[in-house]
Parts: C-alpha cells; sequence; structure tokens
C-alpha cells in the first residue's frame, strides 16, 4: 500500500489530530506492517529512541524532529492543516467557507484526485465513528473541508457539482459530531451549508438526507411538530433512490409517532422497510447510507412500533435484529436499552 493509502487509515488520522507522536508512530506501523527497526530509515532516527518515543520516556518537542517524522511518513498536505482541537467559541463555519463556494463556478480545471482521496477518507471516518470519538476525528475533516472548498473556485460545470457534494458531505458529518457535543447552533449551521451545497450541486438524495437530520434534531429537541414537517420536506424531495426515500419516510413516520399519529406511522414504517429492500446492495446507495441494510431497515421498522408503544412488537423486532449492530457499540447500547424498555412494558 502506498503511503498516501495508509494515511487513509481512521486511527492513524486521529493520532495525528491530537498531535501524539507517539501514537502517530504506532499507528503507522500497525497500518504499514512495520517494526520499529523498519521505521528507522523513513524518520532518520534509530530504532532505541523510536521505541523511547512510542513509551512515552521521550517527548517529540523539537520543530526539525516533527519536520523528519513528517516529511518522513509522507503526511498528506491536508493533515498539516489541522488545527487544534477547537474551543466552544469556534464550532461554526467560518465566514470564508460561504466566500470559496460562491465562487464555485468559476471558468478553470482542478485536479479532482484530492478530491478522491478526501471522499476515500471521509467514507473511513464514516464507519469508524462509532467506535472512534468524533471530537478526535473533528480537526482532521474541519482541514478536509478546507481543502475541498479551496478547490472549489478554480472548478466548473461536473466536477464543481462534484466537489459541492463532498463539501457537503463533510459538513454534515461537521454537524452530527458539533450535535453530539451539544453545539446546537454550530450542528444547525454546518447543516444549513451542507443543504445549500447540496442543493446547488444537484444532489437530491442529500439535499433529502440533510432535511431528515434537520428533523431528527428538532425531534430530539422537543419539537415534533417542525420534525414532521421538515421530514414530509424530505421525503417529498423529486427525484429520491429508494435508499433516501426510505430514510426520509421512516422520519415521517418517528415525528408521526411523536405526535400520536399512530396509523399513519405504522404506514410509513412498513413503506420505509419496503424502499430500503429495493437496494439491498451497498453500492446502490448514497455513500453515507452504506448501513441501510435489510437487517437495519427491519430495526427500524423495530423503532417505530417502541414509537408507537407497540411494545410487544418492539421487543421482537429488536431482538430480532440486535446482532445486525456488531461493531456498532453505540447504536447497540441504545438499542438494547430500548429493547429492556419496551420488555418491561408487555
Amino acid at each position: 500500500m502506498s503511503s498516501r493509502g495508509l494515511w487513509a487509515d481512521v486511527a492513524l488520522r486521529a493520532a495525528w489530530a491530537r498531535q501524539d507522536w507517539a501514537a502517530i508512530l504506532r499507528e503507522y506501523r500497525r497500518a504499514a506492517g512495520l517494526s520499529q527497526r523498519g521505521l528507522e530509515s523513513l524518520v532518520g532516527m534509530p530504532q532505541p529512541h523510536i521505541s523511547a518515543i512510542e513509551s512515552g520516556r521521550r517527548q517529540v518537542t523539537s520543530a526539525e524532529v516533527r519536520a523528519r517524522i513528517t516529511e518522513g511518513l509522507r503526511v498528506p498536505p491536508e493533515l498539516t492543516l489541522v488545527p487544534v482541537r477547537p474551543d466552544l467559541d469556534d464550532w461554526a463555519p467560518p465566514t470564508e467557507l460561504r466566500d470559496r463556494i460562491a465562487h464555485g463556478h468559476a471558468t478553470g480545471r482542478t485536479d479532482l484526485r484530492t478530491a478522491d482521496w478526501l471522499g476515500e477518507v471521509l467514507a473511513r471516518h464514516r464507519r469508524a465513528e462509532d467506535e472512534t470519538h468524533g471530537l478526535d476525528l473533528w480537526p482532521v475533516v474541519r482541514a478536509q473541508i478546507d481543502t475541498v472548498t479551496r478547490l472549489l473556485p478554480g472548478t466548473t460545470g461536473a466536477a464543481a457539482d462534484r466537489l459541492l457534494l463532498l463539501a457537503a458531505e463533510h459538513a454534515h458529518w461537521l454537524s452530527w459530531v458539533a450535535a453530539q457535543q451539544k453545539q446546537a447552533g454550530a450542528a444547525l449551521a454546518w447543516i444549513d451549508l451542507a443543504h445549500g451545497w447540496a442543493v446547488d450541486g444537484g444532489h437530491t438524495d442529500m439535499a433529502s438526507w440533510v432535511h431528515r437530520i434537520r428533523s431528527y434534531y428538532s425531534l430530539r429537541h422537543g419539537d415534533p411538530v417542525r420534525a414532521l414537517r421538515t421530514a414530509e420536506a424530505a421525503r417529498l424531495a423529486v427525484g429520491l433512490s429508494p435508499a433516501a426515500a426510505s430514510v426520509a419516510t421512516h422520519q415521517v413516520a418517528t415525528a408521526a409517532a411523536a405526535l400520536g399519529e399512530r396509523d399513519r406511522a405504522r404506514r410509513l414504517a412498513n413503506e420505509a422497510v419496503g424502499l430500503a429492500l429495493q437496494t439491498t446492495d451497498e453500492e446502490e446507495r448514497p455513500g453515507w447510507l452504506y448501513w441501510l441494510t435489510p437487517g437495519r431497515a427491519m430495526l427500524q421498522l423495530a423503532d417505530t412500533a417502541y414509537s408507537c408503544q407497540d411494545w410487544q412488537v418492539a421487543v421482537d423486532g429488536i431482538r430480532a435484529a440486535l446482532p445486525e449492530l456488531v461493531g456498532y457499540p453505540r447504536d447497540h447500547a441504545y438499542y438494547q436499552a430500548r429493547l429492556e424498555d419496551a420488555a418491561r412494558r408487555v
């Protein structure tokens, strides 16, 4: 695997974001399958020094040693822009991101290899976020979106539309992490950017998805009326893929259940499953819906049953689908708690 390919590894990128030099060396070696001696020629340090850094007996403090490691391990350019972990005052998107997008259809050409690379690593971030804390990866994704938006002013046509989708995917990820950190205003600011960029680029599935996320935020903050309105906007978008239509329909069902419209919620939940089963092949779904397997679709059906207080249906459905969540510890814990609660109410 190339050095750049190694840097798609999520644990390695998270170590870089923390500027944890011991972890950087360990994770690089793990990803590359190297011993400490195998690392000597790359970083220009003898094995005892590498061992001392990895064990914590020696700290990396000099700019010269940091530069040697950075150059020797061929750290990708976007990671050299990684900021420190954000304080509470700088969660929201900066104004210059909007300015870059505003000039996104100027004449010119852009080498899209960087965009392909950032799309690949973002996909890995999405899949690993359940196990790797999103806050650890925040600075990495924040630097990536800077790189994506800097490509836009020199890009036009279909290439610009493709970059807008990539920017929207990054903004959505940042919104999700901000929401998990209870930064509600920043979460909405990022999701608004994601929606605008998705619409500008003509990406209906992403535009619908971010509406669905806004609906989720509203429901979580106790506003089911707004949640239902936003979810319906997500569902009624013209030209949705079956997978995108499925998750939007499920969100409408969830919001309807919260408003006591249980018959409607049950009907829509079944419709959502039917749509999901039309795209059982992951390659047929948008990248951010990689998780929408048939098992997950049935789990969402059981989740709606829980919201409708159909306790036995919820128990049976969650119990049957829970094995689907192996490898997703947070989701597993969430549904396990719901299963136990529903079982007590039967």
